[in-house]
């Protein structure tokens, strides 16, 4: 436990709050601060767009209940430049700076670090690139008073997407909406034209954070795909980057294709997944050995064959299956050593079967292997979820004490 930084020295012209936990206080420490609105700003070297954003935030939300959240995982001096535009500011604006291995989750985390770190009835979310324009975060607000979820669209109504930096960007965002749609056509096709935006307004209350599993960009889609929510649309024009540039890239589009997977199907069938495309390498490298490059007894082959996808399904585990839970548990050499000996010990327990399925039931090789590896599946599951992958730390409750900086400091 780190520990809580001491309470920033302020002046009376800043009024600035001073931040214990989640909970915001006036300039003195005493009075909790009540909001009715927190609007989070995930940021990642966006200094020179911070001062003109709390600005124009400050100038839209004035007289509302209403603070500034930034969420940064910054390698700039954008921590410093939202510590100089929260002095000049007519709203309070927090901090939380996000180094090394808090870092988890990328964009999404950070948003969720920031939703566990507020308290308020109602959160916003936005970027800090200017692209969404913060003279709407009230009208979104205002949207959401009756409904669960409004969300400013760059595809519904007047909506206008033209701000993306090119025509391939368009194509890939408006690609993703159209997979997003289809994938989930009752919660995100039916209520929402633009699952991919990141500008939006939700009720905190209708919103079950157990349940969201942050990563990569789109924490919308997460919403929407684990929750039924009235949701209403509000048209907007995607402006374009004022300064810095955009973060999008290949890597977005892969962590894009495993959050859909992620959503889609649950853990179990994307361990199923890797356990039949692992059983394809087994069979296809036993078949190999007894009747291909060499003629080795089917004991022998299955024994190389059982190695060689015991290592395959490793990696795409890691990859593609555990990896929201690789934080918390032990490290990877230990979950290989695990992984290494339960699955052996597996194959020698699955040995006496094949043996028995071929000789005394004259069942083909191949086949007898099959049957065998599917017999297995639930047993190296249910060790793999609870043994290998199991959390060493509690779950996240709320921000790290020392993530949250004194707003105006």
């Amino acid at each position: 436990m780190h520990a809580r930084p001491a309470p920033p020295v302020l002046t009376d012209r800043e009024r600035a709050y001073v931040v214990t936990g989640n909970t915001v206080h006036d300039t003195d420490g005493s009075t909790p601060v009540a909001f009715d609105t927190t609007v989070i700003v995930p940021t990642y070297n966006e200094g020179a767009n911070v001062r003109t954003l709390v600005d124009r935030l400050s100038a839209a939300l004035r007289g509302r209940s209403v603070e500034i959240l930034v969420v940064d995982d910054s390698t700039d001096d954008t921590p410093q430049q939202v510590a100089k535009a929260a002095a000049q500011a007519d709203l309070p604006v927090r901090l939380i700076h996000r180094e090394g291995a808090d870092r988890v989750g990328g964009l999404a985390g950070a948003v969720t670090a920031g939703i566990h770190a507020s308290d308020s009835d109602f959160v916003v979310v936005m970027d800090g690139d200017l692209q969404h324009p913060p003279e709407m975060v009230p009208e979104l607000r205002d949207a959401a008073e009756d409904v669960d979820l409004a969300v400013a669209s760059r595809y519904g109504g007047d909506g206008d997407s033209s701000g993306l930096s090119s025509g391939y960007r368009r194509w890939v965002s408006s690609g993703s909406t159209v997979i997003a749609q289809a994938c989930f056509p009752r919660r995100v096709g039916r209520v929402c034209t633009d699952p991919m935006t990141g500008f939006f307004c939700f009720r905190r209350s209708a919103v079950d954070m157990t349940r969201l599993r942050p990563r990569g960009f789109k924490i919308l889609l997460e919403i929407l795909a684990r929750h039924d929510l009235r949701v209403r649309e509000l048209p907007f024009t995607f402006g374009d980057r004022l300064a810095g540039e955009s973060k999008a890239s290949w890597r977005n589009g892969v962590q894009f294709v495993y959050q859909m997977a992620s959503l889609r199907m649950g853990r179990m069938s994307r361990f199923a997944a890797v356990g039949a495309l692992g059983t394809i390498v087994n069979l296809a490298v036993m078949a190999l050995l007894v009747g291909g490059i060499a003629d080795v007894n089917y004991v022998v082959a299955a024994v190389v064959a059982a190695e060689i996808s015991i290592l395959h399904n490793f990696l795409m585990q890691e990859r593609f299956v555990f990896r929201d839970l690789r934080d918390g548990v032990n490290r990877w050499p230990r979950r290989l050593a695990q992984h290494l000996a339960f699955n052996n010990v597996e194959a020698l327990i699955r040995l006496p079967f094949l043996v028995l399925l071929v000789e005394t039931m004259h069942i083909y090789a191949l086949l007898a292997q099959a049957v065998t590896l599917a017999v297995a599946f639930v047993a190296r599951f249910l060790f793999v979820s609870r043994v290998v992958y199991r959390s060493h730390r509690p779950a996240l409750a709320q921000a790290p004490d020392r993530a949250t900086a004194g707003a105006r400091s």
